[in-house]
């Protein structure tokens, strides 16, 4: 696959939903108006389209221009039904501009059902498709509107896990995963242990030999990162993680105890001389804050489709900022999150370095719901120029695969 075609993601809005210059063929490009008649619309319908690994939301105005966000993937007919049920009733009539409003609205009107998992998780798809809506009513991408901190590219590490089909993937494989993506440009990679709350301190434990073999594949120059994916008590996080930098010079560790064990995880913090980073479990800013001041992680791991879309990230962000820690995204999709993503880390001024990527996943399924492409080259991401977030839905497609 050539490199500038890497990763196929998209979204296409509905009819009018682009802006002169932007709009898919057959469309009529929305005429230009004043400041004065964008605030004047409204919001007249709320459609989500849950599938077996995604869920995408789209909100429509009376301007004929529709915007179109991701959600969480995990457990999508519930998810659907809290954005159905729950965020729906409180946008419709409502002006998109008044989005800060809208979001703490939903969040504290509805939080019995809880502000970690679902709730956030819905909130997300809605946030995220507020912040394409007004980026296309303006014709700038968000990331404009959000102040820009740069607006070039980022850099990826390649993120890969053992699970595989069936069972588990040896060191070996492991290995040629982490070659197959230093091939395609990448100059940083993370191994994902998958080991989790179930398994805690595993035996036979396969850490330290898969990241041996990773190690001696990918070389000295490209940076590794280790993910213990929740897999040990303290004392073990411990002294692997010391293990694993003394003999193969290991960048970062994600996640070495259970989340949410803050005291735990701040004696793994205090032992280590390398980065830890944890977070992809937290979905707000208020369990972000006891992340970072119970559990004195170095790095924070923040996801837009899972923790409230990209204001409530921008509020995770600032608040890591206020502490000097640095943010990492949770990002594994190859779809508007990574999108949605992108604009997040070009607004912010602690973004880390390196940013997480799978690739392309094309055993996800998903290319046949977007008509355009993130452009990726030489182990970066490009930041989207047009409108919004900068991707369209292939909407029919996704009818269809719904009704399916």
């Amino acid at each position: 696959m050539h490199r500038r075609a890497f990763l196929r993601y998209t979204l296409t809005a509905a009819a009018g939903a682009a802006l002169p210059g932007a709009a898919p063929a057959g469309v009529p490009p929305i005429p230009a108006t004043s400041a004065a008649d964008l605030l004047k619309v409204r919001i007249t319908g709320v459609k989500v389209f849950p599938l077996k690994n995604a869920l995408f939301v789209k909100v429509e105005t009376d301007a004929g221009v529709a915007g179109w966000g991701e959600g969480d993937h995990d457990y999508t007919d519930l998810v659907a039904r809290t954005v159905q049920q729950i965020c729906a009733p409180v946008l419709l009539g409502r002006s998109p501009w008044m989005s800060e409003q809208l979001f703490h609205q939903i969040l504290f009107g509805a939080e019995d059902l809880g502000s970690t998992g679902l709730l956030p998780g819905a909130l997300a798809g809605v946030d995220n498709a507020l912040w394409d809506l007004k980026g296309r009513l303006t014709g700038l991408p968000v990331w404009a509107l959000l102040g820009g901190y740069t607006a070039d590219k980022v850099a990826l590490y390649g993120s890969f896990g053992r699970a595989k089909s069936g069972g588990w993937r040896t060191p070996d494989e492991m290995a040629r995963v982490a070659v197959s993506f230093v091939e395609q440009g990448f100059r940083a990679v993370k191994t994902r242990m998958q080991i989790r709350l179930l398994s805690v301190d595993p035996q036979p434990d396969p850490t330290f030999e898969i990241v041996r073999a990773v190690r001696k594949a990918i070389g000295d120059d490209i940076v590794l990162f280790v993910d213990f994916n929740n897999g040990y008590t303290p004392a073990r996080a411990i002294a692997l993680g010391r293990k694993l930098y003394e003999h193969f010079n290991i960048a970062l560790i994600e996640e070495p105890v259970s989340y949410h064990n803050y005291r735990d995880l701040a004696q793994v913090v205090e032992a280590l001389d390398i980065p830890v980073a944890a977070g992809e479990h937290e979905f707000n800013r208020w369990q972000m804050r006891e992340l970072i001041v119970q559990g004195k992680v170095d790095i924070v791991n923040t996801d837009v489709i899972k923790a409230g879309g990209i204001s409530e990230n921008r509020r995770i962000a600032a608040l890591a900022a206020a502490f000097n820690r640095g943010i990492m995204a949770h990002n594994t999709r190859p779809t508007l999150a990574s999108a949605a993503t992108l604009h997040l880390l070009a607004s912010i001024p602690n973004a880390e370095r390196w940013q997480e990527s799978s690739g392309p996943r094309l055993e996800m399924g998903l290319q046949g719901f977007f008509h355009n492409t993130l452009t990726f080259e030489n182990g970066f991401l490009h930041l989207p120029q047009e409108p919004g977030l900068g991707l369209d839905v292939n909407e029919e497609a996704l009818e269809k695969a719904v009704r399916r």
